[in-house]
């Protein structure tokens, strides 16, 4: 049996508005999520600052320091940050709470996909904080101390830095999250890890621009972001290649259940082919490798619409009806029947978006079939492939 391709209960749709009641909970139980948090990291507010700060200090000149140029910067800065603190000390359940909400309209499949999709971008985003916090800070925060114009102090106001070491903290979160992107736009079938790796060159070139915009004018810290974010995008293609694997043997899996209880067996080549082994050689799509003696399709060929597909079948049935004798049991089809049975098996393979095993039973009609039946299996696969 096929795996399943609905939600997991189906019949426990509900009405707009019960959602609506359920996202406000949600938010609730985030909001208080939060709270809970923000009275943990409030009373060490000033110590957060004085963490964040440390890069900065430490890079300004002899006797040098922060300066606060509004009354209530000295409390609504450290605020600000404590509020921050509280939401990323507060983000598994935060998380939690958003999976809630959605995971009952998620098919099976989508969940054993978004669970550690989700987990994997939280890791990467507070990785990037922290790779901004160790390695570019320091470097960015000496390069402006080192161009500061003789006869100008350098004091900087408190809230201007905090907002710009969280920019840099979110852009630096962001970008670390290329391993998740990369993974998501092949999942949903955007593209192809082979796409992406050749479009290589220009991800590296990209990477740098990204690096430029978001860094100040220097070129360490404009590598320090570039590097980092293309090595990620390697590994979000290498995961990517596994996920495509993994659906391929899944989509064989589903493929073998499909044909029935049992493999068929490999079909026997026909007499005066060479290699005669029990590994059948699958044709190609336009059959221009169907056998060696086989011309190909004639030049004014072209695939056939889908009603004369259908009347192409219903001929055949006619003509296969017609030759059989009145006196053949109908208990055990003929060979031509057989071949038959595996062209509708493989309309209603397509019919179901099961591609994979649709193409190989029409490949196993290909080396078993007549002309004529070779002639609608190649016009079924040509249909795959457009579509």
């Amino acid at each position: 049996m096929a795996p399943s391709t609905e939600p997991d209960d189906p019949g426990a749709e509900q009405p707009f508005l019960s959602h609506l009641v359920e996202l406000r909970d949600r938010l609730i139980w985030m909001l208080v999520g939060i709270g809970v948090a923000l009275v943990v990291t409030f009373p060490f507010a000033n110590s957060l600052y004085t963490y964040v700060a440390a890069p900065l200090i430490a890079k300004l000149p002899q006797g040098g320091h922060m300066i606060a140029t509004q009354v209530i910067s000295p409390f609504l800065a450290p605020f600000r940050l404590a509020l921050m603190a509280a939401v990323f000390l507060a983000m598994p359940w935060l998380l939690y709470q958003l999976w809630a909400f959605v995971a009952p309209g998620l098919y099976r499949h989508e969940k054993r996909l978004a669970i550690p999709l989700l987990a994997s971008s939280v890791v990467l985003f507070y990785l990037g904080m922290l790779f901004a916090y160790y390695l570019v800070f320091p470097l960015i925060f000496g390069f402006m101390a080192a161009t500061t114009p003789e006869g100008v102090a350098m004091m900087t106001d408190i809230t201007a830095y905090l907002d710009f070491v969280l920019a840099l903290f979110f852009a630096f979160g962001v970008a670390f999250e290329v391993p998740v992107a990369t993974i998501l736009l092949v999942a949903i079938g955007v593209t192809t890890p082979d796409a992406l790796a050749a479009k290589r060159p220009y991800i590296i070139v990209g990477a740098f621009v990204v690096g430029m915009v978001l860094t100040p004018p220097d070129v360490f810290s404009q590598t320090m972001l570039a590097i980092p974010m293309w090595l990620l995008f390697e590994l979000g293609v290498f995961f990517s290649r596994i996920l495509v694997r993994d659906r391929a043997a899944r989509e064989a899996a589903e493929a073998a259940q499909a044909a029935g209880p049992g493999p068929l067996p490999p079909p026997a080549p026909p007499p005066g082919r060479p290699g005669g082994g029990s590994q059948p050689s699958f044709p190609s799509v336009m059959g221009d490798e169907l056998e060696p003696d086989d011309p190909g399709p004639p030049p004014d060929w072209r695939p056939l619409t889908d009603e004369e597909m259908e009347s192409e079948l219903d001929r055949a049935d006619a003509e296969h009806a017609a030759n059989r004798p009145a006196s053949a049991p109908t208990s055990a089809p003929a060979p031509l029947d057989r071949v038959e049975e595996k062209i509708r098996r493989a309309n209603r393979l397509r019919e179901l978006e099961n591609h994979f095993a649709a193409r190989q039973v029409l490949y196993e009609v290909l080396e078993e079939g007549d002309e004529s039946q070779r002639r609608t299996a190649r016009n079924i696969l040509n249909s795959l492939n457009g579509s």
